[in-house]
């Protein structure tokens, strides 16, 4: 598979992206253990800020990495092969996780919430009445996005 070109997104096209999914990966690290799950989140293209429903246990491994405030990650991505070859995008936004006491919701935030979907399905070990769900906000130091667009050509005359 050859590369035709590899873009850099500008900080409207990483918004864009952000701003037409609702999933990604949130990875979370402590000391030298990394944890990752999927999740579905809201986001302010304004603020450059994303907001997380996080369903867990009280004794779940989630519920632990995020007691230790660790530094977090959050990759989007999609592809569209609807074009000359196959085109890859992928946002990648490194900094904090912030709870968010509900206390501090505004309209405006709890709007943000709504964006973040759970799951069409469930699949829990515990009853419902044992998940904690909490709210976050993302505060990203950096986002950044790349663009690649592969030759699918390339791959059929070799």
């Amino acid at each position: 598979m050859a590369t035709k070109s590899e873009v850099e997104m500008s900080d409207a096209a990483v918004d864009a992206l952000l701003s037409r999914h609702e999933t990604g990966v949130l990875s979370l690290a402590r000391d030298d253990e990394p944890y990752a799950i999927p999740i579905s989140y809201g986001y302010d293209p304004e603020a450059r800020e994303a907001y997380l429903r996080l369903v867990s246990t009280p004794d779940s491994e989630k519920r632990t990495f995020l007691a230790s405030e660790p530094t977090a990650r959050i990759v989007v991505y999609e592809e569209d092969s609807e074009r000359d070859g196959e085109e890859y995008a992928s946002v990648v936004g490194v900094g904090t996780l912030h709870r968010v006491d509900l206390e501090e919701l505004t309209p405006e935030t709890i709007a943000q919430y709504g964006e973040a979907r759970r799951p069409l399905f469930e699949v829990w070990a515990e009853g419902k009445a044992d998940l904690d769900i909490d709210l976050y906000k993302f505060i990203p130091k950096r986002l950044t996005g790349r663009t690649v667009v592969v030759d699918r050509e390339t791959d059929k005359n070799e």
